[in-house]
């Protein structure tokens, strides 16, 4: 189903909306760890778990409309299987390693959508597209390399390392995403429909390793709240909205943005300082997003 192009005005306003709101995403769950005094792998999965669950609940009316574009389907619901092992391996990232570093590797999607794109859908970027992907990516290398002049975290190797198995994750559940709407599913549908997938299966998750839902200061549930309303419902939802408009490397793209945001919230509410190669790594950062545009619109 071919749906008009909006302006790219708007386009830009709602990916701007959608990087505020994810920025906030990371310091919530720093926030969470800090209100819990827990730092297990179960506690990571009651975060993302209870993070998804609220945010499809807030879409469940939804329900009780009928089903269109039913051939994206399965697009959707595999989408909701990579965004549930998306939050699973970032949000347990942030155990282990700092904000900057996390947010910048977990952001390098646009490496692995564009080669996915490649592989799987034929999608063939152009050389501008390409460059600006990978002075990208080195901005996101700095701001993550960055973090050894400020704080970093009990295990940072292996925090790393999960937040790029993170961004591989959300780089196929974009790309589903984008497949699922263009096959008649509506974004609002597919959003439904995804986040209550990733949900049911990361809902029984934390029982297997110990952990439950309950028994936790009311400070963790309130984070809990802000997280389905601000980087979920108000972050996700925007980008897979702007999916349906622009090729997926441009909204990956965009969201490269998050480690600036992420990396001066986390200064000023916990101090972790970015040195100098954080602010070289987002001056470059500028840079390749801005080629790769040029290079998309070619």
């Amino acid at each position: 189903m071919r749906t008009m192009r909006p302006p790219g005005w708007k386009i830009a306003a709602v990916l701007l909306v959608g990087i505020l709101a994810i920025s906030f995403g990371s310091i919530l769950v720093r926030l969470a760890l800090r209100a819990s005094g827990d730092q297990s792998l179960a506690f990571s999965l009651v975060m993302s778990a209870g993070r998804l669950a609220l945010a499809a609940l807030l879409f469940a009316p939804g329900w009780t409309r009928p089903l269109e574009g039913r051939a994206g389907l399965p697009f959707a619901l595999a989408a909701g299987g990579f965004l549930a092992l998306h939050f699973a391996f970032w949000i347990t990232s942030l155990s282990y390693t700092s904000v900057a570093a996390s947010t910048a590797l977990v952001t390098t999607n646009p490496v692995w959508v564009t080669l996915l794109g490649w592989w799987l859908f034929g999608e063939r970027p152009s050389f501008l597209t390409l460059l600006g992907v990978g002075v990208a990516l080195l901005g996101g290398v700095l701001i993550g390399l960055g973090d050894s002049e400020g704080g970093g975290g009990a295990n940072p190797l292996l925090g790393d390392f999960l937040a790029l198995l993170g961004a591989v994750a959300a780089s196929c559940y974009f790309l589903l995403g984008r497949e699922a709407q263009r096959r008649g599913l509506s974004t609002w549908a597919y959003v439904r429909v995804a986040y209550t997938a990733a949900a049911l299966l990361l809902l029984p998750l934390p029982y297997l390793f110990g952990g439950g839902y309950g028994g936790y200061p009311l400070e963790v549930y309130a984070y809990l709240l802000l997280m389905a309303l601000l980087p979920q419902l108000v972050g996700h939802t925007s980008f897979n909205w702007a999916t349906r408009h622009i090729p997926p490397v441009l909204v990956t793209l965009a969201i490269l943005f998050e480690p600036v945001g992420a990396s001066l919230l986390a200064y000023l509410l916990f101090g972790e300082l970015p040195g100098s190669r954080v602010l070289l790594g987002a001056l470059i950062l500028l840079v390749g997003v801005a080629l790769a545009v040029v290079g998309g619109r070619r």
